[in-house]
């Protein structure tokens, strides 16, 4: 694989809190500099890059009940929403992960239904965090995203201990329908550990270091 190819794997990603304008400025040169599928943005800095991705093929994504996913119901809607109508096209939301550890699916599926509704017509990733959950409760979880019409199943925040693992993209892969797709992020930092993700089932990765991956580096990014 190409570093061209590679490149359309990837949500070229900053979320952390304290990111600058002028970051989110480089990451979008970046983005349509390198060919990256998207930028992934926190809420407040979707209208900044959408007027810096204008005209270029660079989707742009946002996030729901970042990092935690404890936001109730309407207030991750109502993101969502606000989100879309600046700009983005897909939004990576954040399960909740207190209903999925006591395996209250219903109300997780719920939760992402509503998010996927005021999302129309962007796309919804579902963050799993699966670093936090049983095989089982990743396998309900992949479940109730699919059957809430989520696009997309997404390993993790980036922002717990533990980041994407190939077994779990594996898993994920093997649970969702064709219809759905997997995103693995979290602690891929290297060439290597990028094309594993996609061998196993991953069709977009997230990461913040991608520049330097690209380069042959190995990240420092999460």
């Amino acid at each position: 694989m190409t570093p061209q190819e590679l490149a359309g794997y990837i949500d070229h990603t900053l979320l952390k809190p304290e990111a600058s304008a002028r970051q989110i400025k480089q990451l979008c040169e970046e983005a349509v500099e390198w060919g990256f599928y998207a930028v992934c943005v926190q809420p407040c800095r979707v209208p900044q890059a959408a007027e810096y991705l204008a005209g270029s093929s660079v989707r742009l994504a946002s996030v729901v009940g970042f990092p935690h996913g404890a936001n109730t119901t309407f207030i991750k809607a109502a993101e969502a929403a606000r989100a879309v109508q600046d700009g983005a096209h897909e939004i990576d939301m954040v399960m909740n992960l207190g209903w999925a550890v006591q395996d209250d699916w219903q109300n997780v599926e719920a939760d992402i239904a509503e998010v996927v509704r005021q999302a129309q017509p962007s796309l919804v990733k579902v963050i799993l965090e699966t670093g936090l959950l049983s095989d089982p409760q990743i396998v309900s979880a992949c479940q109730a995203a699919e059957a809430a019409g989520a696009a997309f199943v997404k390993t993790s925040t980036g922002f717990h201990n533990s980041g994407a693992e190939v077994r779990v993209v594996e898993l994920m892969r093997r649970t969702v329908s064709p219809r759905v797709q997997v995103k693995a992020s979290g602690g891929i930092r290297d060439w290597d550990t990028a094309l594993a993700m996609i061998r196993a089932g991953a069709s977009r990765l997230g990461m913040s270091g991608a520049v330097q991956i690209l380069r042959g580096q190995t990240s420092t990014g999460y």
